[in-house]
Formats: C-alpha cells, sequence, structure tokens
C-alpha cells in the first residue's frame, strides 16, 4: 500500500520532491520522464508526482475539506421543512409567523415568550418583530410585556374580502329554488362582536320575515349566538378551541327555540358530527316551527361563515337528503369564491 505501480507491475519512480525539508528537486535534460510523474522543461520546478495507478477494484475519492459544514436551519413550529422555497427569506417566514399566531392563540394580547413557544422562534426573535411591527403599525403594546394586533389590520381583511361575495346573491336564490322556497341565508363570522355570526344577505322572496314570525329581537339576539341553529354549530365547529371554549361559557339565549343544546356536552358532541358530516341539522333551535340545513364556508382552510336553509317544521319535519346536498353544493360554490387563486408560477 505504500508503493504505487504502474501497468507492468513495477514500482514507480520515487522522484518526488521533498516538500518536508524545503528542498527543490529539478529535473536533468532529455531525460525521459518517470512512469506516473509529470516532468516539466529545464530549469522548472517538479511537482510532486500523482500516483495514476488505482487499486483493482477501488475508486479514489478525492480528500476532505478542512472546515465546518454550514448547519441547516430547522424550521419552525407550523413551518412544513419539506419542498423547496421559491421566493421570499428566512425573515419574512418569521414575521408572517408572529402575526399569524396572535389569530391562533385567541384572546386579547400576549407576550413575546407565549408567541415564541408558539412558533418555535427565539424569544428575542420575537421581540424584534413585535418592536418593529410596532412602528410599522401593526402591532401595539397594551401592558407591560404584552401585545396585540393593531386595528390596521383589520383593513388588511377588509380589503381581502372586498368583492368576494358579489355572486352570493344568485347562489341563494338558486339555493331557494332548488329546495322548493325554503328560505336562504347567508351568515358570516362577525368582525367586530368576537365569536359570533352576522346575517349579510337573503334570498326569501316575497316572505315577510315578520309574518314568518321573525322578529328583529330574534335575528339580533337568537341567530347571533354560535350556539343556537344550525348555521351557529355549522361556524362553531370550525373554531379553534380557545374561541369554542369561549361561546361554550355564554348562557343560552333567552328566545332560543326549545330545540336549542342547552347541555354543553351534547353540544360538542354536535360539533364533531358536524365536522364529520360536512353540515348540521337543526330542529327548532332558534325558533319554534322552524327546521334549518347549514354548510360550512371555508376560504384557505379557515371557516367564514355558512349557508343556512330554513323551511316550516310543518313542511321539512326532517331534512330530506335533496335538501341537504342543494346546501352543500351552494356553501362550496361560495367557498371557492374566497379561496386563493393559484400563482402563475404555482400553475
Amino acid at each position: 500500500m505504500g508503493h504505487s505501480t504502474t501497468a507492468s507491475g513495477s514500482p514507480a519512480s520515487a522522484t518526488a520532491p521533498d516538500s518536508a525539508s524545503g528542498t527543490t528537486a529539478k529535473a536533468p535534460r532529455n531525460t525521459a520522464k518517470a512512469p506516473g510523474t509529470a516532468a516539466k522543461a529545464v530549469g522548472s520546478t517538479a511537482k510532486a508526482p500523482r500516483p495514476t495507478a488505482k487499486a483493482s477494484g477501488s475508486t479514489a475519492k478525492a480528500p476532505p475539506t478542512t472546515g465546518h459544514a454550514k448547519k441547516p436551519r430547522q424550521a419552525p413550529k407550523g413551518v412544513s421543512s419539506t419542498g423547496s422555497r421559491t421566493s421570499g427569506s428566512g425573515h419574512a417566514e418569521r414575521v408572517f409567523l408572529v402575526q399569524t399566531a396572535f389569530a391562533e392563540l385567541g384572546g386579547s394580547a400576549h407576550g413575546p415568550g407565549e408567541i415564541a413557544e408558539f412558533t418555535g422562534l427565539d424569544d428575542s426573535v420575537v421581540y424584534r418583530i413585535l418592536q418593529s411591527g410596532i412602528y410599522q403599525r401593526i402591532f401595539e403594546r397594551v401592558d407591560r410585556g404584552l401585545y396585540r394586533l393593531r386595528t390596521s389590520a383589520a383593513q388588511l381583511a377588509f380589503t381581502a374580502l372586498d368583492h368576494r361575495l358579489d355572486g352570493a346573491q344568485t347562489v341563494l336564490r338558486d339555493l331557494r329554488e332548488a329546495t322548493d322556497g325554503g328560505l336562504a341565508f347567508l351568515y358570516m363570522v362577525a368582525p367586530f362582536s368576537g365569536a359570533q355570526r352576522q346575517c349579510v344577505d337573503m334570498a326569501v322572496g316575497d316572505s315577510d320575515l315578520a309574518e314568518l314570525g321573525m322578529t328583529p329581537r330574534d335575528v339580533l339576539s337568537v341567530t347571533r349566538s354560535l350556539r343556537t341553529g344550525a348555521s351557529g354549530r355549522t361556524i362553531l365547529a370550525y373554531l379553534p378551541e380557545v374561541l369554542q371554549q369561549r361561546v361554550l361559557a355564554e348562557p343560552v339565549p333567552e328566545q332560543a327555540g326549545p330545540g336549542v343544546y342547552r347541555d354543553n356536552d351534547a353540544l360538542v358532541a354536535s360539533l364533531a358530527e358536524v365536522r364529520d358530516l360536512g353540515h348540521a341539522l337543526g330542529y327548532e333551535e332558534c325558533m319554534a316551527g322552524w327546521n334549518s340545513c347549514a354548510a360550512p364556508i371555508m376560504w384557505d382552510g379557515s371557516i367564514m361563515g355558512a349557508v343556512l336553509l330554513l323551511k316550516l317544521k310543518s313542511v321539512m319535519p326532517v331534512a330530506p337528503e335533496s335538501v341537504i346536498e342543494a346546501t352543500k353544493e351552494a356553501a362550496a360554490v361560495l367557498s371557492r369564491y374566497g379561496a386563493a387563486r393559484p400563482s402563475a408560477d404555482q400553475a
């Protein structure tokens, strides 16, 4: 193993310079090149020969380079480590993680330590992002060590929602026709009242809601609670647990119908059923004499609202499959309205 051999099997000439001693050997004039070495012209400096013959069956590898290998950055919690990143930066990702943490954690304010634990980021990184966000009017400090999103974040949400539901009225009218005159409503998560819902559109034909027994009090108190009605429970089923607990702690509206869930354990069990089936059925939950069916409107994986189909109990004692499917289809259409479109790069 100590000598390199030529193709004939004889030892190669050892004419390498002694680099340790600092001397340099010069090649004589008109001498033949030693096997496995490259002799240079007279007066040139000869370098150490490189062995040319490889051991039988082996592959010669270059020696490892010196230095330390760069350790890859581990992705924080909630960030996928698979796939290649085509744009953006690590800093931008961390900023978005901190913003998202406020929405996912719920509550009014959070400290850097709590956000760091949730995102997997370092405390000092979170603190610097929060401080920078204060000057950029994204965050605000409400107490010593506690921060929250500024109301300017709501303006971003309103801008994102602009024109998303322009075709909602057509969808509701189609649902009303498909269900033989059912009353179709569109409920969205209320932007200013926490974990509640708000009716933003309806298709009821020539019906007078007052003549149908729906008073303004019903609309403003009973139907805005997520504890009551098929649409309320549909929205509640997809909210984060911290918001679900907040709703469960609320009292049942006094004007609720006889079918409302008053037991929290039964209500929680109904939420699991909603997620399993993709719809909810309500039997006199909001008002006596009215049954309902509702399906969720999901935008980019988040619950935004629900489509509700309402009919008199005398006409619809039990929701038929045709009503359930029509309601789910209407919700699916509105879900597609709000879903993000793939970019040109993704396409």
